[in-house]
């Protein structure tokens, strides 16, 4: 399991499509939203994309100014397991 916390910062005329492009990436969560642009996201790991990917992913949406990651946990599932 890999989550991480980001803020996103976006120009604020392309924060809608930007909410969109987020809401419509798998992984992606919107948890908090101000009008300047700023948006409160966790990124997971998918069966297909490894969070740190996603990540990437989401620097190129048109509008993003900057991306931080604030927090990450990460616990290997298998590893857990008795």
């Amino acid at each position: 399991m890999n989550i991480c916390g980001c803020l996103i910062h976006v120009m604020p005329d392309r924060a809608d499509p930007a909410r969109v492009a987020m809401t419509e990436t798998p992984g992606v969560e919107i948890h908090a939203t101000a009008e300047d642009g700023r948006f409160v996201v966790v990124v997971e790991d998918t069966a297909d994309r490894l969070a740190s990917e996603t990540i990437m992913d989401l620097h190129q949406i048109p509008g993003v100014i900057s991306l931080s990651l604030t927090y990450h946990h990460f616990e290997d599932i298998a590893a857990a397991r008795p």
